[in-house]
């Protein structure tokens, strides 16, 4: 059977390309089934507002590729086949409502000196994290590219404690606990320090008193500092597109707008996977489902593990967001002109604002106060935009996936559908207020609501945009059953991957690695 497949995988998010690549370069015959027109998941990119401008649908952020075991092996073919990445020194910065802002920049001195005007002891603790994280990163990125099953946690358990020491390993272990608040109120002491690195928390479903946060401002302040942020080069796609080819060239196939219904088992084994038009698809070693843990169980109809069962359709799932793509005649003029060299502006101006707005976003009440994640990637890419143009990328966190309420009492819609034209004047209102005139700079707009990212592409939940919550219920050896984080399922030969799957949400490729890595014996 020379034309049989070895592995058949349902959806083409990063992590199944990741995969499908990986098992290609090792001899393994794949194809790829998607029920979208184009391959991507949520890392794709389109002229979603006017001709010539170019904007990213969901992901922007390209680091976590960039930095990834996945590009490490495979940069030179991806640069082949069509990877370019625009790189920046100015990664991100928060805006204030007393008009201080404060931006970390790939420029250690710089950026020191920025917290300084804040606080000096704020400086002093900036600079011993700066010093510590070479140190510390590398046994955290240990912790994350870890796969979580016993023999590699034990491994990790085992070389961390050698190379730390007893209270070295549980102090590690403890940061790993910490809520982003109980970090950052023992570290430092201005409330605008503390709320520029908490806002990163917001990206990953951690709320400032959520634990387990507390990781993310840090490495994500730290690592914007070492290494700047990275973007792709005319669109977040030209990831997702190098690997198609890959793939392609390799003797693979990408098949788009193919919806897939079920997953055919029999035995405790799975074999294939059946097409909406009746088709199945047979594979000899592995069906691999890049897809949320309910849908998994539809697909499967159940296995014979009840706790795998209860696991998958009891997941849970964080807030939606809510993007605003923008054409704008020029940038926004922010009330202090050195924000138009950043890549992110977060308007996310305290602790406790992003602790209320996570808070009726999880009761089902549209924010009186979003969080406003501003990305403004033709600062890094004109490319993106005509000559003197722009685009902005507005991603407005939290919001419901159902609307139960209004936390102003001003919208009464229920429905996203009625709600989403004064939803999205509240958050450019906010935005308005950071940089007046902003409004008048608009060219065209295209608003994507929680159901609208959830139609597009099933795996974000209610507009969930990391295909789950990170707290640790649902982390570490519990992504996303204990058990199963290795990406193995009750069936043989059946196999998980995806954002639902350790180590999680963002554009590493980090679940489809480590699995295709397992499959194929490295």
């Amino acid at each position: 059977m020379s034309n049989a497949l070895d592995a058949v995988i349902i959806g083409a998010g990063h992590n199944s390309l990741a995969c499908a690549c990986h098992l290609s370069a090792r001899g393994w015959k794949v194809a790829v089934y998607e029920q979208a027109a184009e391959a991507g998941g949520a890392v794709k990119s389109g002229a979603y507002t006017l001709p010539g401008f170019r904007h990213d649908w969901a992901a922007m952020n390209l680091s976590l590729f960039a930095g990834s075991a996945f590009h490490t092996e495979n940069a030179d073919e991806l640069a082949r086949n069509g990877l370019s990445f625009a790189p920046t020194g100015n990664p991100f910065a928060s805006v204030f409502p007393d008009g201080r802002w404060l931006g970390v920049s790939n420029d250690a001195a710089l950026t020191t000196a920025r917290v300084r005007g804040f606080s000096d002891a704020d400086a002093k603790a900036w600079t011993e994290l700066t010093n510590n994280f070479p140190t510390e990163a590398e046994s955290i990125f240990a912790v994350l590219g870890a796969s979580m099953d016993l023999r590699a946690i034990s491994t990790l358990g085992w070389k961390t404690w050698r190379k730390r020491g007893g209270g070295g390993t549980l102090d590690l272990a403890r940061f790993l606990m910490m809520s982003p608040r109980a970090w950052l109120d023992q570290t430092f002491e201005s409330d605008h320090v503390k709320a520029t690195l908490a806002a990163w928390g917001m990206h990953l479903d951690f709320a400032p008193d959520i634990a387990g946060g507390a990781v993310f401002p840090y490495l994500e302040a730290m690592a914007g500092q070492a290494f700047g942020m990275v973007l792709g080069q005319g669109g977040a796609d030209t990831m997702t597109k190098a690997m198609v080819k890959m793939i392609e060239s390799r003797g693979g196939s990408v098949h788009c707008g193919a919806k897939v219904t079920g997953i055919k088992h029999a035995a405790g084994r799975a074999f294939g996977i059946i097409l909406e038009d009746g088709t199945l698809v047979e594979a000899e070693k592995a069906v691999i489902a890049n897809v949320s843990p309910t849908a998994l169980h539809k697909l499967t109809g159940g296995t014979d593990d009840a706790r795998h069962d209860t696991a998958m359709t009891t997941y849970q799932h964080a807030p939606g967001t809510m993007m605003i793509h923008l054409a704008m005649d020029a940038l926004p003029d922010w009330t202090a002109a050195e924000l138009k060299r950043f890549a992110y502006v977060h308007i996310a101006p305290s602790l406790d604002q992003m602790a209320r707005t996570y808070a009726q976003a999880k009761a089902g009440l549209l924010p009186d106060e979003p969080v406003i994640v501003v990305g403004q990637p033709t600062v890094v890419d004109p490319s993106r935009a005509p000559a003197g143009k722009h685009v902005l990328w507005l991603q407005v966190r939290m919001a419901p996936g159902q609307i139960k309420g209004d936390a102003a009492g001003t919208i009464p819609d229920r429905q996203w559908q009625d709600a989403a034209a004064p939803f999205a004047e509240r958050a450019l209102n906010i935005l308005e207020s950071y940089a007046p005139g902003t409004r008048a700079k608009i060219l065209g707009q295209h608003i994507v609501t929680p159901d609208m990212l959830e139609a597009d592409n099933p795996n974000l939940v209610g507009g969930d945009q990391v295909c789950g919550s990170h707290h640790l219920h649902q982390h570490f050896m519990n992504r996303p059953a204990r058990g199963f984080a290795d990406g193995t399922t009750p069936i043989k030969n059946l196999y998980h991957t995806g954002a639902a799957v350790w180590p999680g949400a963002g554009t590493g490729a980090g679940s489809g690695t480590l699995l295709a890595k397992k499959l194929a014996g490295k």
